[in-house]
């Protein structure tokens, strides 16, 4: 079968799910457990013959033989079981739920994702058909996804205008879905010709990401796990720390981020009443040049400190940090002392899926000290 005709089939399911109640997103989670399943169980056997650590009551086989109720109920044990794990399989099953109440079409899929041999096929063509959902979750307004998806056009440019090179280490500390590791994933591999180290150490070791929303996290796993960055039984290259906790514990080449909007970092607390409240989150880092409850400030001074001395960063930043007062105006100005700030693009309104953000790239250099 064609990638387009595999594309068209996982297309098609969407619209009848979206019939039934299920959104995109709730869709493009349940391809993802089962995906995962599908290819652990192809690299269970030979010529792989990998044991990806799924206990063997909960593999594949045993969730296709099932029908009805009975697979219902089995899907949402083994979801359940397989988050307990720890590695790659526990981060994709964390927090995992069923959202396909109807047992026939949660078979229609199962079958449909059967007939395919995804190991076999192409890092292109998976990954295409993975970032396609990708974009239409995040045009569909609901469900907020695209607060979590750059547009790919966007990523492209910032990752041209840093052009990563081979051997160097990315980082990207609000990584979303993935999108700029795979944009400099691209990008290295289009642009140089790589000897086989070079292929394992982009594939290993080049990419570090934060991101503390599980179902994000779980796609941005499958997103990269899919164009062939890390492995099926690799530790994670994402944590799903809050990267503004603390200092990074090491350094890097490049960091290319779009951070959340959103203006303050808050915590919900209960109050004496028994009522939810927000409150005004503060990070305390000693190595910040301020503290403020601002978000985005925030995601620059920590920016600036994940780079090495050489290294070179792109951040998206909406337009307070460029116009605000007092703790933005104290940012700026330690940013020009202690960086090579050397192009603002101002991007056109209207390329994100939030409406109307007036947003901009930030592209400087690190100094040494």
């Amino acid at each position: 079968m064609n990638t387009a005709t595999i594309v068209q089939k996982i297309w098609s399911y969407c619209d009848v799910l979206r019939d039934v109640g299920v959104s995109y997103g709730d869709y493009l989670e349940q391809l993802t457990y089962l995906l995962f399943l599908k290819m652990a169980d192809e690299y269970g056997k030979p010529p792989h013959n990998r044991d990806i650590g799924i206990p063997k009551e909960y593999t594949w086989p045993e969730l296709k033989k099932r029908r009805g109720a009975e697979l219902e109920s089995f899907y949402v044990k083994l979801l359940r079981e397989l988050g307990r794990q720890k590695g790659m399989l526990g981060q994709i099953f964390t927090k995992a739920q069923n959202k396909i109440q109807d047992p026939a079409m949660l078979y229609r899929i199962i079958d449909m994702i059967d007939k395919e041999q995804w190991t076999m096929m192409g890092t292109d063509v998976k990954g295409e058909i993975y970032e396609g959902l990708l974009a239409k979750n995040a045009e569909d307004v609901k469900s907020g996804a695209g607060q979590y998806f750059t547009p790919r056009p966007l990523i492209r440019a910032m990752v041209e205008c840093v052009r990563p090179e081979v051997e160097k280490t990315i980082a990207d500390p609000a990584c979303g879905t993935g999108g700029f590791f795979l944009g400099a994933y691209d990008f290295v591999s289009h642009n140089y010709q790589l000897n086989k180290a070079q292929k394992e150490f982009l594939k290993f070791k080049t990419f570090f990401g934060n991101e503390i929303v599980a179902n994000t996290r779980r796609l941005a796993l499958m997103n990269m796990l899919l164009h062939g960055i890390g492995d099926i039984d690799a530790e994670p290259s994402i944590d799903p720390t809050d990267a503004l906790i603390a200092p990074p514990k090491k350094t890097f080449d490049y960091v290319l981020t779009n951070p959340p909007f959103g203006k303050k970092s808050s915590i919900t607390i209960t109050n004496g009443e028994g009522k939810a409240e927000k409150e005004d989150f503060t990070y305390n880092r000693q190595d910040f040049w301020v503290t403020t409850s601002n978000k985005q400030l925030n995601f620059v001074q920590h920016v600036r400190s994940m780079l090495k001395t050489t290294g070179k960063a792109a951040i998206v930043v909406p337009d307070n940090v460029l116009f605000e007062g007092g703790a933005g105006e104290t940012v700026r100005r330690k940013l020009l002392e202690t960086t090579d700030l050397h192009t603002i693009l101002r991007l056109p309104t209207g390329i994100f899926y939030a409406h109307g953000v007036k947003a901009n790239v930030l592209f400087f250099d690190n100094r040494p000290a």
